[in-house]
């Protein structure tokens, strides 16, 4: 069966961004079209960035330099008018927009969702501080943040990475636009596969980067140049589908998720190959097939620090393993949409799997799983991972099943396509 993922969140918005900053017009092909991505482009927008629809694809017209507070404005006269930028729930408007602003000119207000006001910043804004952009931040370091820029020199700074990789990448997205050379040391940095992807994604438009023997990363100036790009299927919500295969003994084919991709994500198939289930990866899909019988082997650790976004995958079916299943290295995704270590372990306790949890792990024993609604957190991942869940066990409910809209709208429906014979979560 191939399965229909759509484009990758991850570099949607890496390139709705670095569109925004070069010089001519981008062509982005097969963008992801989910709550978090528009929210991101409606942010750009609003931020004096031109941005149209044609076909499948969206054409972003560059204004290669950043942005000025007053475009936006109600007076766009006012010089000294605030561009309010409104990221709703989506991390990456709050983490990479910022640095975008403050290599610009003006007053810039963000903010989001009280979901996305409880997801810190604080290392962010301080390294903002340090490189000359004057920044104030809400209640524990977060949203409302107020950036008053006139342009970023450059230099060189630490940065905390340990609970996020965003903030990492959003200094680097906008380097270019800098007048000197940035060079940042990440302290305790998670999700290095997400930098990676972010540092092709600028050499793709133009940068010019450098990595260190000692794990810094410089940039340097010279801005971006348009560039087209086909945007490749989401290799975490890839995750749901392969996963659905290994625990029905089906086989799902994602195409044009291949041997090149540069989402780190694509390595959950190798956790797969561990509980049992057939991996094939080629230069253009990815096909994983499960056991004739669904059964899955157990009894190992995994640290899933670096493919984070997957681990509520593997927990979710965790509990059809014939041995226990302890996901370590994901501290850091208690800082997400939700405390994700704490909402999976209790919705496994409500289904009556015993599980253990520490500060960065999850220990997930053999069961059978019970009946019970599953408490979304207004969380994607946690609703489409407990899904796969509900193709082997039935009466699973979801109290918030919209909310896989912040990434893929359309997952219900395509779960049910690939498997009309099996049980969904009840009541979508």
């Amino acid at each position: 069966m191939t399965a229909r993922v759509p484009g990758s969140k991850s570099i949607t918005n890496r390139a709705l961004l670095l569109a925004a900053a070069a010089t001519g017009v981008t062509r982005l092909r097969a963008p992801l079209v989910s709550d978090d991505t528009l929210a991101f482009r409606t942010a750009l927008t609003g931020l004096g960035v031109r941005i149209t629809e044609t076909g499948d694809a969206w054409e972003v017209t560059g204004t290669g330099h950043g942005p000025v507070a007053a475009t936006n404005a109600t007076d766009a006269d006012d010089a000294g008018a605030d561009a309010r930028v409104w990221c709703a729930d989506a991390g990456t408007a709050a983490r990479f927009l910022p640095p975008f602003a403050a290599t610009g000119k003006g007053r810039f207000v963000f903010d989001g969702t009280d979901q996305l006001r409880a997801r810190p910043l604080r290392p962010l804004a301080d390294a903002l501080t340090a490189l000359g952009a004057e920044v104030s931040a809400g209640p524990g370091g977060a949203l409302p943040l107020t950036v008053t820029a006139d342009g970023l020199t450059g230099g060189d700074i630490t940065l905390d990475s340990s609970f996020s990789s965003q903030y990492l990448t959003g200094l680097l997205l906008s380097a270019p636009l800098m007048s000197a050379p940035l060079t940042v040391r990440a302290r305790s940095l998670v999700s290095r596969p997400y930098i990676d992807m972010t540092l092709a994604l600028m050499r793709h438009f133009g940068a010019l980067t450098e990595e260190h023997g000692d794990g810094a990363i410089t940039v340097h100036p010279g801005g971006y140049t348009a560039a087209d790009l086909t945007i490749e299927p989401d290799a975490s919500t890839a995750s749901y589908f392969f996963a659905a295969a290994a625990v029905t003994g089906r086989s799902v084919t994602v195409p044009g998720l291949g041997t090149g991709s540069s989402q780190g994500d694509l390595g959950f198939v190798e956790v797969l190959r561990r509980t049992g289930a057939e991996v094939e990866i080629t230069a253009s899909a990815t096909t994983v097939t499960g056991r004739p019988d669904g059964r899955l082997t157990g009894g190992f650790d995994v640290d899933m620090g670096n493919i984070s976004d997957t681990f509520m995958t593997l927990a979710a079916i965790a509990p059809l393993a014939d041995g226990p299943v302890t996901v370590t290295g994901i501290g850091h995704a208690r800082l997400k949409e939700s405390d994700r270590i704490g909402a999976v372990a209790r919705n496994l306790r409500a289904l009556g799997i015993h599980t253990e949890e520490g500060p960065e792990r999850i220990t997930v024993h053999p069961g059978a799983p019970r009946p019970a609604e599953i408490a979304c957190h207004r969380d994607h991942r946690i609703a489409m991972a407990f899904s796969v869940l509900g193709l082997r066990t039935g009466g699973i409910t979801l109290d918030d099943p919209a909310c896989v809209a912040k990434t893929f709208p359309g997952f219900h429906d395509e779960l049910r396509r690939l498997f009309p014979g099996a049980a969904t979560p009840q009541g979508i």
